[in-house]
């Protein structure tokens, strides 16, 4: 079974690429430089940031749909970001980390979850794509659980 891992889109994001970092503090956004690698995955790219790499980092509402499942949190987005990661290759951010799977039924409430290593990925999506309720899976960093992509079926 293959899947897709999908990158957010820029275009909603690029009106505030050019506001000054007041403009996003009053937006509670901030722009951050990245100072590790591996610690400031882009969820345009899917790619972690290089050192010196500059960021926004904004809440993002990953999960927008009518339910109880509702939900946002931060992201970070590369500012030169500007294709957003599809593709049927898992993207080296989820293998190097410890992930939170959601998967979710075709009215968007969560129907499983599992808390996998990256190197556990594959398997455990052939698992939650079998099950007949899974119409989706948005995975999650496991320790700050943040959003990193969605992944549908190819």
């Amino acid at each position: 079974m293959e899947f897709r891992f999908r990158g957010i889109s820029p275009a909603p994001f690029e009106p505030l690429l050019s506001l000054s970092d007041d403009e996003l503090a009053t937006r509670g956004m901030r722009r951050v430089t990245a100072d590790a690698k591996p610690g400031f995955p882009c969820r345009i790219s899917l790619r972690d940031a290089e050192p010196g790499a500059r960021l926004l980092l904004l809440p993002f509402e990953h999960q927008p749909a009518h339910s109880p499942y509702r939900a946002s949190g931060p992201i970070f987005l590369g500012e030169t970001a500007a294709e957003p990661y599809d593709d049927t290759r898992i993207p080296a951010i989820l293998r190097e980390r410890r992930l939170s799977l959601r998967a979710y039924d075709a009215q968007d409430c969560i129907s499983a979850s599992e808390v996998v290593t990256g190197t556990e990925l594959e398997q455990t999506l052939v698992r939650l794509f079998a099950r007949s309720d899974t119409a989706y899976v948005h995975a999650h960093s496991a320790g700050h659980g943040c959003f990193l992509c969605r992944v549908e079926r190819a």
